[in-house]
Formats: structure tokens, sequence, C-alpha cells
């Protein structure tokens, strides 16, 4: 290689920087809560091949899913026949994209009269049509009903606004003063990527900088053979569960992975999984890839630079027909519950490949809810969400992390300001979910109970949860954590549970209950220090009772101290339990 080594790093870490100056740009240019607060979104920059030469550390959802729609993109639009100021468009899951709301905005890096690179960015919009707002339903049948679907197009072209198509999506969206305004932000990202890598080709040359990008790939790729190479050769199955599709309520759903290690190389197979289904829990293979990119880099090395050299030893068998390759027009709204039940299972897989080493499951969900009405004060029509977060799993040396979403989805707690703000909603609790958490000598992470009002008029809710019927599971004698809870609080005193799943409305003064699961926990639960156990106590994080009866450590009268004798005698009846039934 002509290049210095010095160089190479340097231009690697740019790469990385302007990825991830992009991704602050996009966040902070957004209008709706669920990008620049919750940040649900990526950004990225691609070579003319379609190859990911880095992207900002954000969403590992979309580590699969900008792939193959960067790739649609340039199949239409040829890199060749970019021009300065053109700006591209897309949607379509079954064309390259994930889910409707995931819009694609690709801006051409032109330098020099030629095309040398791609900037591209992916946000969930808040809303973009559909039979309910939000545009996540959870009765959906068909991907008709979720919203516009949008092949590639030209969102501007030679620097002018594509006006047909702007005002086509304005007209099918219930704010689209948010959804242009969030696009626009993307586009404002893109700029900034295109910018930035023309300023890296005036500093470097672009003969240096094409053959960094090239480097670069090739060691991500062999620093990623070498682990797989440090992982016993084998094949390694588990089987997770979905609650439901959201149509059928009492069917849940199965994901079997296994995933084959031989030498350098990983396949993973994902036969066995449920047929497709009904409702919108199908996953295309855009989003499916995603889980098994996301569970290679948690089990290589976070130090690998994220680009697509990291994923040429990865195959995958998707059955067609399948939950996770269904037949056109399956609905595919609620394909994140999908894909974190993926990374659970390949998780699962993997924990048998490398124990001691991987967490304890997760709470297993990203509680997508959407909100929407028109608020009565202003006659305006609202939409917003809630990203709802569950417990870590338990690690091999530490305690699960309380209400945080991570893995997959790696979303942010929307505060409740933001939810609150501009919309006749309150959140009038919202707290750590007290015994969620899986027991163990490392606990797992707590939930969280949030309880929502509505101030004034009728709000319309799409409720999308998950871990309702199983539970996040440990790991090496850790129990599980606590599964999911949601009911309504309605006017006339009555109380309606939520199975999972549901669209409903909710009037001026009636309440709508969400607790979320905890992660699983790991180790033996008996192996925690009673001072530990001790300090979740007085820390409300668990019972007493739950300190005796999983624990076996019995806190005293006043609740501050240890009995010891009791205790002793309370671990040693557990442990003598624990031997039978392993006898």
């Amino acid at each position: 290689m002509a290049m210095d080594l010095i160089t190479l790093e340097v231009l690697r870490n740019k790469f990385d920087v302007i990825a991830e100056e992009m991704q602050v740009t996009l966040l902070r240019s957004s209008y709706s809560p669920i990008v620049k607060e919750g940040g649900d979104a990526s950004s990225a920059l691609f070579s003319t091949g379609g190859e990911t030469i880095a992207q900002a550390e954000s969403i590992p959802i979309h580590l699969g899913c900008l792939v193959p729609a960067v790739e649609k993109i340039i199949a239409v639009y040829p890199p060749q026949e970019m021009a300065e100021g053109d700006v591209y468009i897309m949607n379509d899951p079954y064309d390259g994209g994930s889910h409707l709301p995931d819009i694609i905005i690709v801006v051409p890096v032109i330098y020099q009269g030629s095309t040398v690179a791609l900037s591209a960015t992916m946000a969930h919009n808040q809303d973009v049509g559909g039979k309910s707002p939000g545009s996540v339903p959870t009765d959906a049948t068909e991907i008709f009903q979720e919203g516009v679907i949008i092949p590639p197009l030209k969102f501007y072209d030679r620097g002018r606004p594509n006006d047909t198509l702007h005002a086509m999506l304005r007209k099918n969206v219930r704010i689209p003063d948010i959804l242009m305004g969030d696009l626009h932000g993307q586009v404002a990202a893109g700029n900034v990527g295109r910018l930035r890598f023309c300023e890296l080709l005036d500093e470097f040359g672009a003969g240096t900088v094409a053959q960094a990008i090239v480097a670069i790939m090739e060691r991500a790729e062999a620093m990623t053979r070498e682990k797989i190479r440090a992982i016993p050769d084998g094949a390694y199955s588990f089987t997770d569960y979905l609650d439901n599709d959201g149509i059928q309520l009492d069917t849940p759903i199965r994901i079997r992975g296994t995933v084959v290690v031989k030498g350098d190389t990983m396949h993973i197979d994902f036969t066995g999984t449920s047929p497709q289904v009904k409702g919108p829990l199908n996953c295309v293979p855009s989003a499916s890839i995603a889980g098994g990119y996301y569970m290679l880099r948690c089990v290589t090395d976070a130090a690998i630079p994220n680009n697509s050299g990291c994923y040429r030893p990865l195959s995958f068998t998707l059955p067609e027909g399948s939950l996770v390759n269904p037949r056109h027009p399956a609905a595919v709204n609620a394909r994140t519950a999908t894909i974190l039940r993926i990374a659970d299972t390949l998780h699962g897989a993997m924990a048998k490949a490398l124990p001691g080493r991987l967490p304890a499951a997760p709470s297993g969900q990203l509680l997508i809810m959407a909100f929407g009405g028109i608020d009565p004060r202003t006659g305006r029509a609202y939409v917003t969400s809630e990203l709802g977060s569950g417990g870590v799993g338990a690690r091999p040396s530490k305690d699960g992390i309380d209400v945080m979403e991570m893995g997959p989805s790696n979303c942010m707690n929307i505060p409740v300001e933001a939810f609150e703000m501009g919309h006749p909603l309150r959140v009038e609790r919202y707290k750590i979910k007290r015994n969620s958490g899986g027991a163990g000598q490392y606990r797992g992470g707590l939930g969280s109970e949030k309880v929502f009002a509505v101030l004034r008029g009728e709000v319309t809710i799409s409720l999308r949860g998950e871990r309702y019927f199983t539970q996040p599971w440990g790991v090496e004698g850790g129990a599980p954590g606590a599964s999911a809870r949601a009911w309504i609080e309605r006017r006339d005193g009555s109380v309606e549970t939520i199975h999972s799943k549901r669209e409903f409305t909710l009037a001026e003064g009636e309440r709508l209950h969400v607790h979320t699961p905890g992660g699983g926990g790991y180790g033996d639960p008996l192996d925690r220090p009673a001072e530990q156990v001790l300090l979740d106590v007085l820390d409300d994080r668990i019972s007493a009772g739950q300190a005796r009866e999983q624990y076996g450590v019995v806190i005293d009268g006043d609740g501050t101290l240890i009995d010891t004798v009791a205790t002793q005698a309370a671990r040693q009846a557990l442990r003598h339990g624990q031997e039978r039934r392993t006898s």
C-alpha cells in the first residue's frame, strides 16, 4: 500500500467524524420529538458502489437497513448521471427500505464534475399517513394501510425542489410542516457530509482518499475475520418468541436462529422461524439482516470501524414467505419489535458459543406508542410519540442498567417536557418499577412505570408492546426479568387490560398505565453479596419480600439491617431446594 499507516488512520477517523457531524446536524435540524429527542435516525457515508464507508454511532438497526436503500437508488440513478444539487428520497420496504416511517435521503458528493461518494441519512418520521396517527397501526394487514409509499425519486433536481413530490407528500400526512421540516433536516445533514467530504478531497487528494476507502474496508474485514476465528466452530441455535402479531392476539410468533461458525466465516439461518403473519410484525430482509449485523459487532470488537468490510464474512438464509422475508404486500410497520427479538435470539445462540462473555437478555422491546388527535383549544392536528425503555440485562460482572434503551434500537428516552409541549397530554407518573429486574449475582436492570393522562379532547393511541407473555431470560442461573403490563383507566372507573398491542381512543380525564419489562439476571442470586441486596432494598429497587424469596437475604424489622442468622438459614434452604430440583 502506497500510503503510510498514519495517513490511513487519520482518514479513517475523518470519515467517522464526518458521519458524526452529519448526525449532530440531523438531530439539531429536525422538528419532531422522535428524531430530535429520541434520536431515531442515522447518518452514513457510502461509496458510489453502495458500500458503507463510515456510519455514525446511533441506531444499530440501521446498519443493514441503509445499505439496500442506497444500492437501489444508485441502480435507478447511476452515480455518473448525478449532478450537483440532486437529492434522492425513498422509503419502500419492498424495494430497499425497512418500514414506511423510515425515509432515506441521499445527497451525492460531486467533486470536479464526478460523483465520488454518497451522503445518506435515515430518520423515523413522526407521521407518513396511513390508517392511524403516527403510521404504526398495530392492526394493519397490508402495507397500503401504513402510509405513503415512496419509490426512489428525486427530492431535488439540480437544486430545484420536486414541487409535485413535495405537494403530494404534504397532502398525504397529518402534520405536513413537521414532515417537511424533518426531511429538510436530513437534506441539511446530507449537505454537511457533502461539504466535509469535498474538503477532505481538497486536503488529501481524490486518489489518496479513494485508496484509503478500499484499505479501511479490507482492514475491517480482516479484523472481523480474526475475531470470528477465535469463536469455536459449530452450529449454535436458539428460539425466542414475539407475543403476537397484533391481529391474532393469542398466537405467539416463533423466531429460530442458528449461527454457524466455520473458520473465519459466519452464517445465520432462520429456518424454523414462523411464516409471515397477518399483522405488521413482518420484517423485510434489509431489516432482518440488521439484527445479524448487530450480533456480529457485539461478538467481535467495538474497535473495528463501522463499514461494509465488517459484514463480508457474514451470510444469511432468510426463508421466503417467512417472518424475516415476507411477500408483498405484507404489513411491516412493527418490524422494530421483530429485529429486537432477532437480536435476542442470536444473542442466546452465541451465549452458547461464548459462555461467560455475553449479558442476559434485555427488556426485548422498544415500546413505540403514537398519540394523535385534534387539540380542541387550537383546532390543530398533532402527532407525537413515546419510546418506552425497559431494563438492560445483567452483565457478566455488573448489574443491568435501569430504564435504558440499548441494543439494536438504541433510542433515547423522550423527555416528559418534550412529550407534553404543544400537546393536550400529561405524564402523571414516571418511575422505575420495583422488582422488575431479574434476580442474579448481578441483577437485571429495572423497567419503568408510566401514566399518561388526556387533558382535553380525544386522542387515538397505537400501543405496540412486547414481552407481555414471555420474560427476558437470565443466564448462568440468573432469573428472568418481569414481563410488561398495560391497562386503561376509564372515566367511569372501569379498567381495560391491553394485551401487548392495541389501537384505542382515550377521552379527557382518562389514563393509560404502562409498565415496561426488566432485564434478565446473571448468575446465581444466592451469590449476590447480602450487603448489595440490602442496598437494593433501601434504594427501592427490590422489596424486602423479593430479597428473602429470591436472594435469601432477611432484612430486620425496620428495614435497614440484615438479620445474619436468618439470612444464613434462608440461603441454605434455597440452595437445598436448588440441589433437589437439579437432581
